[in-house]
């Protein structure tokens, strides 16, 4: 049987969400209390680059399923299920600032005229559910129910994750509330974990946590590859074929980013730091990491020498393909630190580049990655989109000044650049054999 649904937030989540519940039959209200951005909603214009999730939208628009308003008594009238799906950023110690989830808590209990379940969409501190019920308990006598129901949605395939989860983790004191929010999942046909609201929070930093600890392993031995002569490609491969292990986030590069890994592993490293526990492991995987972004900078500089007007080109600028997202992605590091150096810098992005105006300054954007080469000492490889896959390398070689080619994600074959003359570097590999680069 269809519900009706609140989503309060239309960032990546909760726009998702929204929309995906709405295809699923679903009547879905969104709430946002930025007119402008609603009114570009009810026309089919999302504000973010997630591929699919246009037409998804527009169609549920059509369909008079999914609907937008900046209203919380609109927003609230007839909903049964309201899912929380606003943003919890960073604070100034590692900590999540929840007072996003506090404004959109505190607005719920303030107009509910009847019993309602509470979801928490966004990535929450281990307690919050305790927390949300007491503010709630505070501002009204209404009957609720309160379940965290962490996401697992990564950008750029959101749509799919969406409809082709993994698991649905769902924790709540409330045993029939849970088994309320289940029923809408119930037509993914995917694994339904029911717990205790603490460790559903818990599951989702904990998720983060190792899969960044995956990267920043791999990224840690490519370093060791790399002075050992070994190629980190193959040694990865070797390790996934092992089913204990599995080659899933075994990519060398130049690290992770964006809204989820960076502020999760903080968040649950101080979680665990002011609870008297001492995450060393955690604080490893965050300092490797910000290693492996200067590495482009040592690259470079044992190639160039001194970096002063040396023009660099940087290939992507989104902290991962298929999205838009710059939020604590890598080429932000990259090119600050180039900067600093006296380089000058050109860049491309084929989504981001709106995004990435609003970031950096004193850069050059290029209309195309034959732009960003020429005349550049070297070209940085940040983000693997697949466009940068099947460039003309040949014609990217003579446009350069120098064909030096840093592959921060380890997308071309280091045998086939050297034999088309170019000087490549790779994450943790580039050797033909002998141990040595060239």
């Amino acid at each position: 049987m269809s519900k009706e649904i609140c989503v309060i937030g239309v960032g990546y989540v909760g726009l998702v969400t929204g929309a995906g519940f709405a295809d699923l039959g679903n009547r879905v209200v969104c709430l946002n209390r930025n007119q402008a951005k609603c009114d570009n909603l009810r026309q089919g214009i999302i504000p973010i680059y997630e591929p699919g999730l246009e037409e998804i939208v527009r169609r549920n628009i059509e369909a008079r399923r999914l609907f937008f308003t900046t209203d919380y008594g609109e927003a609230l009238k007839d909903a049964e299920l309201v899912f929380i799906a606003v943003g919890t950023p960073t604070g100034t110690e590692g900590e999540a600032d929840l007072a996003y989830v506090q404004e959109a808590v505190e607005g719920v209990a303030d107009v509910m005229t009847r019993p309602v379940i509470i979801i928490n969409k966004s990535t929450v501190p281990i307690g919050t559910g305790d927390w949300v019920a007491r503010i709630i308990s505070r501002r009204t006598d209404i009957p609720f129910a309160v379940v965290s129901n962490p996401e697992f949605l990564r950008e750029g395939s959101a749509v799919y994750d969406f409809y082709n989860p993994d698991r649905v983790v769902l924790g709540s004191t409330d045993l029939q509330a849970a088994e309320v929010v289940a029923d809408i999942y119930r037509p993914l046909n995917c694994p339904i974990l029911i717990t205790d609201l603490r460790t559903a929070e818990m599951i989702k930093y904990a998720s983060n946590a190792f899969l960044a600890t995956r990267i920043s392993f791999i990224n840690e031995i490519a370093s060791i590859c790399e002075e050992l002569g070994a190629d980190v490609t193959v040694v990865a491969k070797g390790m996934g074929m092992d089913r204990r292990i599995g080659p899933s986030f075994l990519q060398a590069g130049v690290g992770w980013g964006g809204s989820c890994f960076p502020k999760d592993v903080k968040a649950l490293e101080y979680m665990a730091s002011v609870h008297g526990c001492h995450p060393q492991l955690l604080r490893a995987v965050m300092d490797i990491n910000r290693d492996q972004r200067r590495q482009v900078l040592l690259k470079l500089r044992a190639l160039l020498g001194n970096l002063e007007e040396k023009t660099i080109g940087i290939l992507g600028l989104s902290f991962k393909p298929n999205t838009d997202d710059m939020r604590d992605a890598p080429s932000i590091d990259i090119i600050h630190l180039l900067q600093i150096e006296g380089a000058r810098i050109q860049v491309y992005d084929p989504v981001a580049m709106d995004n990435a105006r609003r970031i950096l300054s004193n850069v050059t954007f290029c209309q195309s990655p034959y732009e960003v080469a020429r005349g550049a000492d070297a070209v940085v490889l940040v983000t693997e989109w697949n466009e940068f896959k099947q460039l003309d390398m040949e014609r990217i070689k003579a446009a350069m000044r120098t064909p030096i080619l840093i592959d921060g994600r380890n997308i071309y074959d280091p045998a086939q650049m050297r034999a088309r003359g170019f000087i490549y570097r790779g994450i943790g590999r580039g050797y033909n054999g002998t141990g040595n680069q060239e």
